[in-house]
Parts: structure tokens; sequence; C-alpha cells
């Protein structure tokens, strides 16, 4: 039987859950570790791979290998892969209605910030943009509806696209929003925002941009129970480097895992 629908208190309790697992995991630092140990895992999943789509927690990072985090995973991310893709966010544009490729601050954490200082390119989604460093093109996707069936996302999934988190506790996957979206679940609306996207020039345009988002702020993923299932799937494969987790999975492997979870439970991704 297909569970019911969730209640505001189950979902709140859910939420408060969710917070104190993260609280907790905050607490579980990184020591030092050798570079060797990240280049063994890397070497691993690159090989025949041409891009890697990464989530990066730097502080981790930092207390793992010293020195500046950013400029060294860079670097031992282009040695491997002609490019590297990341989350150029700014869901605030649902209330600024402003984009601008070159400006606009990625919301989630310093990683996506000085990416964008060296990406190449970045999609016209203006509130899920995607970030590029290297010849990788989005050519002939949509990027006025975040998840459609011929966007960004979808292309990535299309392409088995190699997944690296780096510096996160559980599975950090930016595609989750488009896997719920595409199975129409009950708490996920799609949603259309006006306003004006500029290029790196400041030349700007009217533009309107569909995404999907949640029926209410209650709603949080369940990361820590999403990736002990996957990796009991064996879809992730996860090392713990003296305290610095580094995570690699590829989309196809996920959609396999979680789609088929998503049609026997709407819920499972926000239920604890």
């Amino acid at each position: 039987m297909t569970p019911g629908p969730l209640t505001t208190a189950s979902r709140a309790a859910n939420l408060v859950k969710h917070q104190a697992l993260k609280r907790l995991n905050r607490r579980r630092s990184a020591g030092e570790a050798p570079v060797s140990r990240l280049d063994e895992v890397l070497d691993r999943h690159a090989a025949g791979r041409s891009k890697a789509f990464v989530h990066v927690g730097l502080s981790d990072v930092k207390r793992a290998f010293g020195g500046d985090p950013y400029a060294l995973l860079r670097s031992k991310l282009t040695d491997r892969f002609r490019s590297v893709l990341a989350p150029g966010f700014t869901d605030y544009f649902a209330t600024s209605g402003v984009y601008h490729k070159a400006h606009s601050r990625p919301k989630h954490g310093t990683f996506g910030t000085l990416f964008l200082r060296d990406a190449d390119y970045r999609t016209d989604d203006a509130m899920k943009s995607i970030l590029v460093d290297g010849p990788y093109r989005f050519d002939g996707c949509v990027h006025s509806d975040s998840y459609h069936e011929d966007g960004c996302f979808a292309r990535l999934v299309e392409e088995d696209t190699l997944i690296i988190d780096v510096g996160t506790p559980w599975i950090t996957c930016s595609h989750l929003h488009y896997f719920e979206s595409r199975a129409g679940l009950e708490y996920v609306t799609e949603e259309t925002f006006e306003g004006v996207i500029c290029a790196e020039g400041g030349e700007c345009e009217p533009v309107e941009q569909t995404c999907g988002v949640r029926t209410s702020p209650f709603y949080s993923w369940n990361k820590p129970k999403l990736t002990r299932d996957l990796e009991r799937d064996g879809v992730v494969h996860r090392y713990d480097l003296n305290g610095l987790s580094v995570i690699c999975f590829t989309l196809g492997d996920l959609k396999s895992s979680l789609v088929p979870r998503l049609n026997a439970d709407p819920s499972y991704l926000v239920t604890l």
C-alpha cells in the first residue's frame, strides 16, 4: 500500500530530526590526511570519464589537507576531467527577479562562489544554473524550465554523469530536485517566476523561469537514510579519509535505485 500524505506535524518532526543529525555531523571534523589518498579515489572513478559534477564542503578539505583547499581540489579535478561542473543555484531569483550570469552568487557554500570566478560557462537557468569549467556545453537543452524532460539536468542523467561529493557527510546531489519534480510528488509543484537575465557583458532581457518548488518549508530530505540505502544497492561508493568524506556515484545508477523507491513511496525522500 502506498503511504498517505504527510501531516504538517510529521513534516515538522522530520525536519527537527534532520537538523539535529546535521548538527551532530558538523561536530565530527576531519583530521589530517595524505593527499595521495584523495588521488587514489579520484583516479579510480575518473577512468574513461570526461566530466564530473561536484559538490564540496571546503571546511573539511582544509582540515584534511591544509593550504588553499579550493585551489588544491580544483587542480585535482581539472587534472582528471576535461570539464568540471558545479551548482550555481540562485533560488533567490524568485524574489529578486534578477539573474546576472557573471555576478549572481551561488547560494550554497564557498566553493560555488569561488568556482563562479573560474567557470567558462554558466547555463541560462535563472534559478538552478550549472557552472562549467571546461568545454562541455548544454547545446539544444531547454534552460527556461529547470527540470524539463529536455533540460540540462535531464541531459546529465542521460549521459550517466559522474557525481563527486567531497567534504559532505552524506550524499549531496543537485539532481534530487530533478527526480522529485519528474516523479510528480505531492509536495512539489511547478511555478513560473518573471524577471530579467543579464549576460556577462551586462545586457539584460526579460525572462520567465519555471522550476519545481516545495509546497511547504517543513520538507527536508532524509540524507542519512538515502545514503545507507544507496550504499546497500551498490550505487554509492563512500570513502573516509580520516574524517573527510568522499562519495562517488553516477546519475544513471542513482536513477535506477531512487526512481523505483519514489514510485513505491512518494514520501520516501522526506520521511524518517
